[in-house]
């Protein structure tokens, strides 16, 4: 019946979402960020000088016990150089079990390359992440992660490919990520809609492969600003499901840019 309701919930948001005015001349939508909405995300960067703000994007999960786990994620992203963004993020969590504890879960600092603009040869990128161990439920020690990505796009679809391994951090992380995404586009009403599938393995000793899957949207509704919604299930380990939503607000401060 939970699953029900949350899947109504997306519907509702993708009924108003394409209820709004159509957007002119925009790519942001094009440029899907890790969890914005799907976990697996393309080889893009922020333009340089540019920001995207990411205003409290909300994860929640509920695995099989029944247990709600709200994560609340605001982050900043800069273009700090061609084709290369730096990033901040300060994600906030409340889990709801037997006993009920909230707080910050970390600083995660982030960095992304993108490597080339696609030709012929799909776009590649390369991406590092540290969180500290700063917050009531954040990690004993600091976890470092590494990624590689790959996006390629043909007539009727994109395709990414996202390679993740952390090391540090508690043994509950995970250990390495993987996965593949497919995206569709419609430009008209500036609108992206996808799938995904991945598969994640912690570093307890004796932990299993775990798999998911997911959909999701993401609209430009103006300029400056895009929304995202997904819902995914998680097909082995705590099975549950899902969902997440945001709002992005893209904007450049004009001290910052170069002199003409």
């Amino acid at each position: 019946m939970t699953l029900r309701i949350n899947a109504l919930l997306l519907a509702t948001i993708v009924a108003a979402t394409f209820a709004a005015s159509p957007a002119a001349a925009q790519t942001d939508y094009y440029n899907t960020d890790a969890g914005r909405p799907l976990t697996i995300e393309d080889a893009a960067a922020v333009e340089r000088y540019a920001f995207e703000l990411q205003l409290a994007p909300l994860r929640l999960d509920r695995d099989s016990r029944g247990v709600y786990r709200w994560t609340v994620e605001p982050e900043i992203a800069y273009g700090i150089a061609p084709r290369t963004q730096v990033e901040i993020g300060l994600p906030l969590t409340y889990v709801d079990a037997s006993r009920r504890s909230s707080g910050l879960s970390g600083i995660e600092l982030s960095m992304l390359h993108s490597l080339n603009n696609e030709t012929r040869l799909p776009a590649l990128a390369v991406a590092g992440e540290v969180l500290l161990p700063v917050g009531g439920l954040a990690p004993d020690d600091a976890a470092f992660s590494a990624k590689g990505i790959l996006t390629r796009t043909l007539r009727w679809a994109r395709f990414h490919v996202n390679g993740q391994y952390t090391f540090g951090g508690e043994d509950d992380l995970s250990g390495w990520l993987g996965g593949i995404a497919m995206d569709r586009t419609f430009p008209l009403v500036s609108t992206l809609i996808g799938a995904e599938l991945v598969a994640e393995k912690s570093r307890s000793d004796g932990a299993d492969v775990e798999w998911s899957t997911a959909l999701g949207i993401r609209r430009q509704l103006s300029p400056a600003f895009n929304v995202d919604a997904g819902i995914g299930k998680r097909l082995s380990g705590e099975r549950g499901w899902f969902f997440t939503f945001g709002v992005a607000k893209a904007f450049a401060i004009r001290s910052l840019m170069p002199a003409r």
